[in-house]
């Protein structure tokens, strides 16, 4: 290891010599360790060959002279189970868990929305929509299992927790690492709610969208499971849309087709799906589309005044990057505007 680029809560981001080229790495040292200049570490360089544009890192494995002292309590849950990096975290709904005695009979969400996205990059911008209207509104993001598995991974998450916008986070299923860990995204939204008392909770994938070009083989179908678990759950699921004019593939032009399959054939409870009042062809093209969602959910036309303003703005505000599959704002503002007037909307059902 020659030295550290930046590191933020969780994680390290690394320079490191592999067969004498220069590359970067990622240590998350609860894991791994934390490494110094000179050590030798461990690498996984899986995402290194594949080229991949999210997690294109090295990955730490260990840092064999400097490992981490071994877990000694208090939790019993094992996320990222048997492998070999699985960890033990306390659990916010297990017995050993001071929130225990407030979650062990929750069964309700008090109508809290919960506002859902497929990518993780919809993040800032749902919350940049969300407190433009309604400044002040407490968000906490609830972390599925689809993505990246620890949330450390995310500057984003870090970034806005810093900017004091994010409230906190919650991982669920087999992702750790936010304020509190759950077994279920069930159990996540209710401890959002009860633990954190979140006004709004936000959830959306880890980094790492994972699609294979085929109808059902995309990691972002749990965007329509966790439409369907607020709604089991007496809250307000608010399913923002996946839109884009960047995108060069047909299936995710306009409205993506995982969007559509989300939201059409895996959520079985009704969503309000807010539509945004985008301009021309391509805003008549969007529309007609989510026109085919079934009639079950509820969509809401929604205008567009003063979002691309708080968009750019909270950027350099919160110090966070606007950023999906590579493009920025100017490159895909149409993904932008479509996951702020999401935010939008769910002020109103505040």
């Amino acid at each position: 290891m020659q030295g550290v680029r930046r590191e933020w809560p969780g994680a390290v981001e690394l320079d490191v010599t592999i067969d004498g080229q220069g590359a970067r790495a990622l240590a998350y040292p609860s894991l791994v360790g934390r490494p110094e200049p000179g050590d030798t570490v461990l690498l996984n360089t899986g995402a290194l060959a594949l080229g991949l544009g999210t997690g294109g890192y090295a990955m730490v494995v260990a840092v064999p002279d400097r490992l981490p002292p071994d877990p000694d309590g208090p939790g019993h849950l094992v996320k990222a189970r048997y492998t070999p990096l699985q960890a033990t975290v306390l659990g916010a709904d297990e017995q050993d868990s001071p929130h225990h005695a407030v979650l062990a009979d929750a069964d309700d969400l008090d109508g809290m929305p919960v506002l859902i996205a497929d990518l993780h990059s919809a993040l800032p911008a749902l919350l940049s929509g969300l407190l433009l209207d309604r400044p002040g509104t407490r968000v906490v993001y609830v972390m599925p299992d689809g993505g990246a598995l620890p949330a450390w991974f995310s500057m984003s998450i870090a970034q806005l927790k810093a900017a004091g916008v994010l409230a906190g986070s919650v991982t669920t299923g087999q992702s750790f690492g936010g304020d509190l860990e759950t077994v279920t995204v069930h159990t996540g939204l209710l401890a959002a709610r009860h633990v954190l008392a979140a006004d709004v909770a936000i959830v959306a994938q880890g980094p790492g969208n994972l699609g294979t070009g085929t109808r059902w083989g995309f990691s972002g179908v749990t965007a329509g499971e966790a439409v369907n678990a607020a709604a089991t759950l007496n809250g307000r699921p608010v399913a923002s849309l996946r839109v884009s004019s960047g995108d060069a593939r047909e299936r995710h032009q306009g409205i993506s087709h995982h969007s559509l399959t989300a939201y059409g054939r895996v959520a079985l409870a009704p969503a309000d799906i807010p539509v945004p009042d985008l301009p021309g062809p391509f805003g008549a093209r969007v529309a007609a589309q989510a026109a085919t969602l079934p009639d079950r959910h509820h969509r809401a036309a929604i205008a567009l005044d003063g979002l691309e303003e708080a968009l750019r703005a909270d950027e350099t505000a919160w110090g966070v990057r606007m950023s999906t599959m590579g493009r920025r704002i100017d490159g895909d503002l149409e993904y932008f505007l479509t996951c702020a007037a999401a935010g939008r909307h769910t002020a109103t059902l505040l």
